[in-house]
């Protein structure tokens, strides 16, 4: 069965009177337009557009649930509570540990479904469970670096990120239709101007690449690191315009000593900018 269970994923839950005006207003997700039983990406920024927290969303009969990595809900719980001020809004510590079932498993009407990885074609459910049969969180990263999809702790650092750089405007995680929320007029001049120059890549390679965090370099310039790392496949956030130079000129790109060959998602539409070199601008 294409299961795997998540022990280091925790929920909030998040309930009151003003729970959805308060989430609306202050993290990445339309809110107000997601609809039960599915799981959106999103994110707290900082003041300055960066990721602060990730997580999943999504809606119940009862308000709404964050899915997390344990070793950041306490610290969000924290912030939320920071914001909430007056407002009608419960904060909760749920469940510890949640199975992610794929492919011809997945059951839409017993789980939470993950819009991220339906962009990627891929039917995804998640829902709290303490144990799972099939496979670990090996077959679930591998299934994640299939998708494009990156996650905080594995492929990149916390307040280091923008939104964009993880792809967040284009699997349902960032909206530009609501009104203002923390970090909103960085992402907005990011997404208008067209500036955004980091992206999650898909690598791989003939052999096995080397560990996580190992530079990617193109010509003597670095243009990423690798993120989560499964045999000869990875995802890294590298630099697209550097990488496109290199495609252009035909430099190759190397993990340490080894030859890769980079990609974008299938479903973002993304290319790498070919023609004249933005890469020190």
């Amino acid at each position: 069965m294409p299961s795997a269970h998540l022990p280091d994923r925790s929920l909030i839950h998040i309930g009151g009177a003003d729970a959805g005006d308060f989430l609306h207003g202050i993290i990445t997700t339309d809110v107000e337009g997601l609809p039960e039983n599915e799981a959106r990406p999103g994110a707290l920024l900082t003041p300055q557009g960066k990721i602060l927290f990730d997580f999943l969303i999504w809606r119940t009969a009862e308000g709404f649930v964050l899915e997390c990595e344990t070793n950041q809900r306490e610290a969000l719980i924290r912030r939320l509570t920071l914001y909430k001020l007056r407002a009608a809004v419960s904060l909760t510590a749920g469940e510890t540990g949640i199975t992610v079932t794929w492919g011809d498993a997945a059951d839409s009407t017993s789980g939470i479904v993950d819009e991220a990885f339906r962009k990627a074609g891929i039917l995804l459910t998640r829902q709290p469970v303490n144990e799972a049969e099939g496979h670990g969180e090996d077959a679930y990263d591998a299934l994640r670096i299939e998708a494009g999809l990156a996650v905080s702790g594995r492929d990149y650092a916390l307040q280091d990120a923008f939104p964009h750089d993880v792809l967040l405007d284009l699997d349902g995680g960032l909206s530009f239709r609501k009104g203002c929320y923390i970090g909103q007029e960085v992402v907005s001049r990011m997404q208008h101007r067209g500036t955004a120059r980091r992206r999650v890549a898909q690598v791989t390679a003939d052999t096995a690449l080397p560990v996580s965090g190992t530079e990617l370099m193109a010509g003597g310039k670095p243009v990423g690191s690798l993120g989560t790392v499964c045999g000869n496949r990875a995802l890294a956030i590298v630099r697209i315009d550097r990488v496109g130079d290199a495609l252009a000129q035909g430099i190759p790109v190397l993990a340490g000593e080894v030859a890769v060959t980079l990609a974008l998602p299938a479903w973002t539409g993304l290319a790498f900018p070919t023609g004249a070199s933005e890469a020190d601008a």
